[in-house]
């Protein structure tokens, strides 16, 4: 069953055209991929748009990958390019508009904003690592095999993004900020 074997055999698989080997490493990578295109379009359903180029540009490409061990960092960079064309379009359309507020995430006051202005204050490998940690609860073990690094790096991103993040909100006016 495709659910049992590692994600580089299934990566081999799907590169000699094993579409039910394909299917599932776009199960697994899938929530993962919209929350790194929700970190830099802020925006869940251009997240998904971003996600779902990717794995469309990766099916075409998958036979280019030199190592299949490195399937996770390689979509996640297709991922970002998506996000980031996608965003780049959106901006060309807003032009002479009144910023957007993002999109798909509700608004229920002062705190919310601020939490929010607070997350797009942050460097993007660090808002990557809160919305796959947070948003989509992956574990340090799958967020290592989506980027790529390792799961100290993962815990030294987060403990930063944290760090800044607290006193982003102290500054805005939170008083006890436990993160």
């Amino acid at each position: 069953m495709p659910e049992d074997k590692p994600d580089s055999v299934l990566v081999e698989q799907a590169a000699r055209g094993d579409g039910e080997s394909f299917t599932e490493l776009c199960r697994r990578y899938y929530a993962a991929m919209v929350a790194i295109g929700h970190a830099i379009i802020r925006d869940r359903h251009l997240a998904e748009d971003a996600a779902q180029q990717a794995f469309a540009k990766a099916a075409v490409h998958l036979p280019k990958l030199r190592r299949a061990d490195q399937f996770g960092p390689w979509l996640a960079a297709i991922c970002r390019n998506e996000a980031k064309d996608l965003a780049r379009a959106r901006r060309e359309l807003l032009m002479g508009d009144e910023p957007a507020v993002a999109e798909g995430v509700p608004d229920s006051g002062e705190s919310d904003k601020i939490v929010r202005e607070a997350l797009s204050h942050l460097p993007a490998e660090a808002k990557e690592v809160i919305y796959l940690r947070f948003y989509d609860g992956l574990s340090y073990d799958r967020i290592s095999a989506v980027l790529g690094i390792s799961e100290q790096a993962i815990n030294g991103r987060l403990r930063r993004a944290k760090k800044r993040l607290a006193q982003y909100l102290r500054r805005s006016g939170f008083d006890e900020v436990d993160l």
